[in-house]
């Protein structure tokens, strides 16, 4: 399995969200609804929540189709969602880049704003393409380059260290959805852009969304005081006339069919 430690660090740190996850959560409500109508309109189907966090969507996918599968690298999320989502659904703990599920045997994968964590993403695309059924979709969201280029650009000020996660390009991302096992039928990209009181509510929202791992990042310790408010006195160059800071996502939603085995 891909880079395993860097996997469970970034299960630790989603885990650690799992009760002010959805408090947090307004991107990953955002661009799962846009989702939504990409979705088959046939209830006969087995269906897989991909890195289904606290179940939100996972819930509402229950509502819908016959078999409802939500699976998520952390054991914490998972025990929330069993918790507080409808027994109807079945939970899994398990990671993307060995899915603990049969060869061709899902119709439709849902993944939301999931995916840019993995890395390397082709592998995990392999799996994905394993247990979906010839026919079967994936559909999906993903953050791509461009994301957070304001807090980027604030910390660049400072040092060359890594403070936010390098994402894979829009092309880089088509081509790699483009195979001869895989086409990418319709895809979309836009800027979702929310606003701030401060770069301190940014930077907490992140935290508790679990967002905050970095993997290449050097120096792992906290930024001293002098950083952070070089960092944020750089931020304010990005600051609206009304006093809030805005920071920028850059999301790629996609409708991915498998075509053979």
């Amino acid at each position: 399995m891909p880079d395993t430690k860097n996997r469970i660090k970034i299960a630790r740190s989603f885990g650690s969200a799992s009760h002010s996850y959805d408090v947090s959560a307004r991107l990953q409500r955002y661009a799962g609804k846009h989702l939504m109508p990409w979705l088959p309109n046939r209830n006969d189907l087995t269906v897989l929540d991909l890195g289904a966090g606290t179940g939100f969507f996972t819930n509402i996918l229950a509502g819908t189709y016959q078999q409802v599968i939500g699976l998520d690298i952390s054991r914490q999320m998972v025990e929330f969602a069993k918790a507080h989502r409808s027994s109807d659904i079945s939970w899994l703990q398990g990671d993307a880049f060995k899915l603990p599920l049969q060869t061709a045997s899902i119709d439709f994968i849902y993944s939301n704003l999931v995916i840019q964590w993995c890395d390397p993403l082709d592998k995990v695309l392999d799996e994905i393409l394993r247990v979906l059924k010839p026919g079967g979709l994936f559909i999906f969201s993903t953050l791509v380059d461009g994301t957070l280029h304001e807090l980027k650009s604030s910390w660049a000020q400072v040092d060359d260290d890594k403070h936010v996660i390098d994402f894979t390009s829009d092309k880089e991302l088509i081509t790699l959805l483009n195979s001869p096992r895989s086409t990418l039928i319709e895809h979309q990209a836009q800027d979702i852009v929310l606003e701030y009181e401060n770069v301190l509510h940014l930077v907490h929202e992140l935290k508790g969304l679990g967002a905050n791992h970095v993997p290449k990042k050097r120096n792992k310790g906290l930024a001293g005081k002098d950083k952070w408010k070089k960092m944020t006195d750089s931020y304010q160059d990005f600051q609206e006339p009304s006093g809030i800071y805005p920071a920028t996502y850059k999301v790629f939603s996609g409708l991915l069919v498998k075509l053979t085995d």
